[in-house]
């Protein structure tokens, strides 16, 4: 077993800049529907929400490009934690990596929006 970890950090103005710059089209491009209804346009959730993304992607070592942003979710349970659900070429990814289980944490303050991504490989992993 091996253990994988994506870390990234946000400005807060980076998304309220890229949301007046470019409106829906960025919004749509980014964020699941689902993750749209969750934030309601707060630009600090939405920053940590991107933060993860891009963790993620530094966790599962995907490089640049191939993984649409959208492949990779952030949900809230109904107890408030939030999880990672991957999809696409997201899950491809993770699956062709051994990826048994991702974690993430996300945290938001002062005009910052960090996120932490964990990634669990199974013994089949070419590369840890």
């Amino acid at each position: 077993m091996g253990v994988r970890v994506g870390i990234d950090t946000v400005a807060t103005v980076s998304v309220s800049d890229a949301v007046a710059a470019h409106g829906d089209r960025y919004l749509q491009r980014v964020y699941t529907a689902r993750e749209l209804a969750d934030c309601g346009g707060d630009p600090e959730r939405l920053a940590a929400r991107f933060a993860a993304k891009e963790a993620t992607l530094k966790a599962l070592r995907a490089g640049a490009g191939g993984i649409p942003w959208t492949a990779i979710e952030v949900r809230r349970d109904p107890t408030g934690f939030v999880e990672l659900e991957l999809t696409g070429e997201a899950a491809r990814l993770a699956a062709d990596q051994d990826v048994l289980e991702t974690a993430v944490s996300l945290t938001h303050e002062s005009g910052a929006a960090s996120a932490v991504v964990v990634a669990i490989l199974g013994t089949g992993v070419k590369g840890q």
